[in-house]
């Protein structure tokens, strides 16, 4: 007869509760932050083109403090203009910057699987239902996981960029560019799509800046590389359900 008294007990380790990971490649993020330094200066820059040749008939202008172009009083005792000319360096030189990086995001993007994996797919039905619960303040958001909204978000945003991009090389080139300043629907129009274009990317700098400052580890990620959340308890799989 065995006695089983005398046989040692095992115990098992501690199980740690999972945690959500993000993790950014260096090239991801030198290209993230590139982008961003180039948006924003071709949005100041931007806005005082705009003062000084609006696109809209409307009676509305921006404030030239969050414009850049240099000083006005300046400009007009030097140069006989509000600073257009020190706005337009800005804007082309911003341009180039954010053409040949937009460009090399969207080929890493491909080509490492990253819009793939993180940006696909987006399904109409997914996206109201977050859609919904975001507008109830129902959303929850992992780390390292991009719910519908986010991803539909991503893509406008890229969007967003391509179709500024584009219809600024029409209005800077019409003539050379003739065919898609035509696509465009002329060069005045071109002005506008440009314009509506810009007041996208402004919008989804918005909804950006707000969603770093409710989850700050994601700026952290995007910084540092990786961040990881607060452990938490995982969620039962589908066959711990239907028991």
């Amino acid at each position: 007869m065995t006695d089983h008294a005398s046989d040692p007990v095992v115990v098992a380790p501690p199980v740690s509760a999972p945690r959500d990971v993000q993790l950014h490649p260096i090239g991801r993020r030198l290209m993230h932050w590139v982008n961003a330094v180039a948006i924003i200066i071709m949005i100041g820059s931007g806005w005082r083109i705009y003062d000084s040749y609006p696109a809209l008939p409307l009676d509305f202008g921006f404030p030239p403090v969050i414009t850049l172009g240099g000083d006005i009083s300046k400009s007009e005792a030097l140069n006989n203009e509000d600073g257009l000319a020190n706005a337009l360096l800005w804007h082309f030189a911003a341009m180039w910057v954010l053409v040949l990086n937009f460009l090399a995001y969207l080929i890493a993007g491909i080509v490492s699987g990253h819009f793939r994996h993180d940006f696909l797919p987006v399904r109409p039905k997914a996206f109201f239902h977050d859609f919904l619960a975001a507008l109830r303040g129902r959303l929850d958001h992992r780390l390292g996981h991009y719910n519908a909204v986010q991803k539909a978000f991503y893509w406008g945003a890229i969007f967003a960029i391509l179709v500024t991009i584009l219809s600024g090389l029409s209005i800077w080139k019409p003539v050379q560019l003739q065919e898609l300043t035509w696509l465009f629907g002329g060069y005045e129009f071109a002005r506008v799509v440009h314009f509506f274009g810009m007041a996208a990317i402004v919008a989804f700098l918005v909804v950006h800046v707000a969603l770093t400052i409710l989850v700050p580890r994601t700026l952290v990620a995007m910084v540092l590389g990786r961040a990881s959340s607060r452990p938490h308890r995982s969620e039962p799989s589908r066959e711990e359900d239907r028991a």
